[in-house]
């Protein structure tokens, strides 16, 4: 049986022959009965931020719906258990203008009308409160937030380095790579440092009108760190993966960036 014929039929099982879950989002004796499906049974940490002040505009900002929803439901859709979570637990603050008519996708359009999505969203984790011994993989979705709350905040940049240091994968789009900045990697160096990375451009930004507005260049900044920065034409998707390392340019990038996070769960 080929990897993808033993996704379905790990999936199958899990839909079709269990109706109760435990708190880990699987089935009591799942992996007792079907134990060659114990490595397809995916728990990822999406982590979000809890930072809602665009800097000094007077404005709000928060995570970016798409980089959220577009990753969630890839990931769920392959049978993942997604568990949220955020520095301050809750409900974490959406950027209106994410939620503007014109920046509608298919996968924040299913999000809206996804009550149960909608009720995990609002009762993140706290962020302390996680580990990495429960989780195979972390994602964190952008939108401008987490350019203030992630850098510096030590539960984030633990938590990126046990992920590390356990070999799981680490995946960040747009904005988000901002919590890598300050996480050291095995050897004590940056993680960025001699890794291919992405993030949002600086040009991206300069064509959002923020460029004064945020705490720094998310580009330049990963360039300081060492980080070998790739990117596409502005808005275009592009991600970049090093090892287990995932990076996302753009809200454009999220899906691929949760694909190529899932390739690197069904490779291990």
């Amino acid at each position: 049986m080929d990897l993808s014929g033993a996704m379905d039929y790990c999936l199958s099982a899990l839909s079709n022959d269990f109706t109760h879950v435990d708190a880990g989002g699987v089935p009591p004796g799942f992996q007792n009965r079907f134990p060659n499906c114990r490595r397809f049974t995916m728990k990822i940490l999406i982590v979000l931020t809890s930072h809602d002040r665009l800097g000094d505009t007077g404005e709000k900002t928060g995570f970016w719906l798409e980089e959220f929803a577009a990753p969630y439901y890839r990931l769920k859709d392959a049978g993942a258990t997604i568990t949220l979570a955020s520095p301050q637990g809750g409900q974490p603050p959406l950027d209106p203008k994410s939620d503007l008519p014109e920046n509608q996708t298919e996968a924040t359009q299913r999000f809206r009308s996804d009550t149960a999505a909608q009720a995990e969203l609002a009762d993140t984790k706290k962020l302390a409160d996680v580990s990495v011994d429960e989780f195979d993989a972390v994602f964190f979705p952008g939108g401008h937030g987490p350019m203030w709350d992630m850098p510096d905040n030590s539960d984030a940049i633990a938590l990126i380095e046990s992920f590390v240091q356990a070999g799981k994968p680490v995946a960040a789009i747009c904005h988000a790579p901002a919590a890598l900045i300050n996480v050291r990697g095995k050897e004590g160096e940056y993680l960025v440092k001699g890794r291919r990375v992405t993030g949002f451009t600086n040009t991206e930004e300069e064509a959002v009108g923020l460029t004064s507005a945020v705490p720094f260049l998310l580009e330049d900044r990963l360039k300081q760190r060492g980080g070998i920065y790739g990117r596409a034409d502005d808005w275009a998707p592009h991600i970049e993966v090093d090892g287990k390392l995932v990076t996302g340019q753009n809200p454009a990038s999220s899906e691929p960036a949760a694909e190529a996070l899932l390739q690197l769960l069904r490779a291990a």
